[in-house]
């Protein structure tokens, strides 16, 4: 037999893992997008508003409207960038990292059942490689 195609494999990856991560981001009152900007934004604070679009893949004419909410939610600031003015930079708020924090620990629980399966070796090597191809 065949083996299956990476694609097919890694779209039923990606549909398992958010068909479970989407209660998880719920119980914290976050879409899989905003976990995305919080986590982008952890790495990378300050990020302006077209660099975060770009990086986190989300249409830049609907993140207004994300960060406008995430803003409301008292998880992020947009403040002007003192180099361009007609810029706003985006940081997390002490509350954005306690709430990513918290999403975070429990996706981590629920990537730990995922990979339950496999030893610890295989986890840190499989996390490895696929950062390696996300990044290419």
């Amino acid at each position: 037999m065949e083996r299956e195609d990476l694609g097919s494999l890694f779209g039923r990856i990606i549909r398992r893992l958010m068909a479970a991560e989407g209660p998880l981001l719920g119980r914290h009152e976050l879409s899989m997008w905003g976990y995305s900007v919080l986590s982008h934004l952890a790495d990378q604070p300050a990020a302006n508003q077209l660099t975060l679009a770009t990086a986190i893949g989300y249409d830049k004419s609907r993140l207004i409207r994300l960060l406008d909410q995430l803003e409301e939610d008292g998880l992020i600031v947009r403040e002007p960038d003192p180099a361009d003015r007609r810029n706003r930079q985006v940081r997390l708020t002490t509350a954005g990292r306690e709430r990513l924090s918290a999403a975070r620990a429990d996706i981590r629980a629920m990537e730990d059942d995922l990979l339950g399966e496999l030893t610890a070796a295989e986890r840190r090597s499989l996390i490895g490689m696929l950062g390696r191809l996300a990044d290419g």
